[in-house]
């Protein structure tokens, strides 16, 4: 009999492109793993405030790095990253507030989807430069990601709900209180302890915390399909 799976949760924002490779490759490992993975839609800015932090695009030299970095990792991971051209506006003005909105509305409604509606936000604003904060185009996003228009006109109209801000407060919140200081995080709850891990490059040692094997961030089985 299989032991029961462990939990672990993903903090997450579409803001975030390191965010998106945690999630592909927490993912591609769900049934790889002994694991229930839970997708923890959050604003990415409350943890920035509550923490004190602030995004490394505002430092000369990491804005440098970052693009170096991001582009490897997206070919490493085989994940299609690629800056969005009014990088600033972008992630600085125009932030994921109503994004992260539906995407909490989704879970809150439908669950089963939240994982698609997810990629496709990321494939918008990290692969083909295109908006997330208009209603038309989370629309665009959510339809795209199977969900009738129907279905996605509804949880739009929810997004500016007091159990929508409430529920998407109390999720930063509670990574707030893991200690995260910016996204990705990654809870892994393993018998009495909990393991809070920052970023998409501690999936080695989230591996070997669950005792499951580490077969790079494209393990076979996936790569035979990609």
């Amino acid at each position: 009999m299989r032991p029961v799976p462990r939990t672990l949760e993903l903090f997450y924002d579409v803001l975030s492109p390191y965010s998106w490779l945690a999630f592909e490759v927490l993912c591609r490992y769900k049934n790889i793993w002994n694991i229930s993975l839970q997708l923890q839609p959050t604003l990415i800015g409350g943890i920035m405030r509550d923490s004190g932090n602030q995004p490394p695009a505002m430092l000369p030299r990491k804005a440098v790095y970052l693009r170096s970095d991001v582009r490897l990792l997206s070919q490493h991971h085989q994940v299609p990253i690629h800056f969005p051209k009014d990088f600033f506006s972008v992630i600085l003005k125009k932030g994921s507030l109503t994004a992260m909105r539906f995407l909490t509305a989704v879970k809150m409604e439908h669950p089963e989807l939240l994982e698609k509606v997810s990629r496709e936000l990321w494939m918008r604003v990290w692969s083909r430069d295109e908006d997330i904060t208009e209603p038309p185009s989370i629309l665009a996003a959510a339809e795209k990601a199977g969900m009738s228009m129907e279905q996605a006109q509804e949880l739009l109209e929810k997004v500016s709900t007091p159990q929508v801000k409430n529920q998407l407060k109390e999720t930063t919140e509670a990574a707030c209180k893991y200690g995260a200081f910016g996204l990705p995080v990654t809870v892994a709850h393993l018998h009495d302890e909990t393991h809070m891990l920052f970023g998409s490059d501690r999936m080695e040692l989230l591996a070997h915390l669950l005792g499951e094997k580490w077969m790079g961030p494209v393990p076979p089985a996936v790569n035979a399909k990609l």
